[in-house]
């Protein structure tokens, strides 16, 4: 297929859709290559495209390699593709995706650090995302592993597996009365508050864009503060260039001895090697992760029978006061349905050409 220019792209896709749209005998079909495709993904997907958007016709092709510039082939004859966080979506593979036809990148997810935006403008293609989902889905898990390290279950449920009823190094403390800092207080950050607001805990917060509806849960603060007061630091913010390593060997001298940390946003957030450093020294008294800044291409498949050869990675998972999980916050049947929901109302959009207000590039009505 002949490769689309820039000023071309917007014109193709009035008339391309026009056509479909006005003809009596064949229905609009919209193909869309899905990358990283998970079982729950082509379940929810299917399910809420079948029930929900039949009208759209639109067909979508499940591949569960990570989009990059390999794979790239696999969206031949599409329209768009849908991607997830690890996905490569970089000037290279966006240039791959137009030279096939492909005018629309549609996220599955609220992040979107790994698509080059300023690219996609460039070529013309319009990328949408998933703002808000389910913020509940993400702050319980947070609050579970935060439960977890403090009660040590984790630790108790296996031992009791093994008819070990012993309670030594079992010892936790009450959350009521203790300090949660919370960085980043958009949907998620709120609904992690609520929560903990509820265990009777005292609440600070950090984010450079205040909103009253904190106000009335807690208050807000400096990072530095923050960290200096909390018993507990949970980290909700996007990876931007201004949060890149945010938790770093400068801002853990800051840290209150013993505290514990947890991040359920994103891996870049955390300097991995110094947070190491500081559970070797006992400035962090527990971690819980659900991401890790080098999971692309570890989280999302099965390396049981493999060698990891992530050092990094691996001396994380030999500390006794550390939880990692695999990315898997956000995984329940609610948010699930909300992202596909939200996701084939952005296709809709791009499909109809109207206006779409979670489009990061080419959101207005075409």
């Amino acid at each position: 297929m002949r490769p689309r220019t820039r000023s071309s792209v917007p014109y193709l896709q009035r008339v391309l859709f026009a056509t479909m749209l006005e003809s009596s005998t064949e229905k609009p079909v919209i193909r869309v290559a899905v990358f990283s495709a998970q079982p729950h993904d082509k379940h929810f997907f299917n399910c809420v495209n079948q029930e929900c958007f039949q009208s759209l016709h639109a067909e979508l092709v499940f591949h569960t390699s990570p989009l990059s510039k390999e794979t790239a082939a696999l969206a031949g004859r599409c329209d768009a593709v849908c991607v997830f966080v690890n996905d490569c979506v970089d000037e290279d593979v966006l240039q791959l995706l137009l030279d096939q036809g492909v005018r629309g990148v549609f996220l599955r997810c609220a992040g979107f650090n790994n698509v080059d935006l300023k690219a996609a403008k460039k070529l013309g293609l319009f990328v949408a995302r998933v703002p808000a989902y389910s913020p509940e889905a993400v702050a319980e898990f947070a609050v579970a592993l935060i439960l977890t390290l403090n009660r040590r279950t984790h630790r108790a449920y296996n031992r009791v597996r093994e008819g070990n009823f012993d309670l030594s190094s079992l010892l936790g403390f009450n959350m009521h009365g203790k300090t949660v800092g919370i960085v980043g207080v958009g949907k998620i950050g709120l609904a992690a508050a609520r929560i903990f607001k509820g265990f009777g805990c005292n609440l600070l917060a950090y984010d450079p864009y205040e909103v009253d509806e904190f106000k009335a849960l807690g208050a807000y603060t400096t990072f530095e503060n923050l960290l200096q007061q909390s018993d507990i630091v949970t980290l909700h913010c996007p990876l931007l260039v201004s949060t890149k390593h945010l938790i770093s060997r400068a801002s853990l001298m800051n840290l209150k001895w013993g505290a514990m940390l947890i991040n359920t946003s994103r891996g870049g957030i955390i300097d991995t090697a110094a947070v190491i450093d500081a559970l070797k020294s006992g400035q962090i008294g527990a971690l819980g992760l659900d991401v890790y800044e080098k999971e692309a291409g570890l989280f999302f498949v099965d390396h049981s029978s493999d060698i990891i050869h992530d050092d990094v990675f691996q001396r994380l998972l030999t500390f006794p006061n550390v939880l990692v999980t695999g990315h898997q916050a956000f995984l329940t049947g609610e948010a699930l349905t909300e992202i596909a929901e939200t996701t084939l109302q952005n296709l809709q959009h791009f499909a109809h050409g109207t206006a779409c207000s979670n489009a990061l590039v080419g959101g207005d009505a075409i």
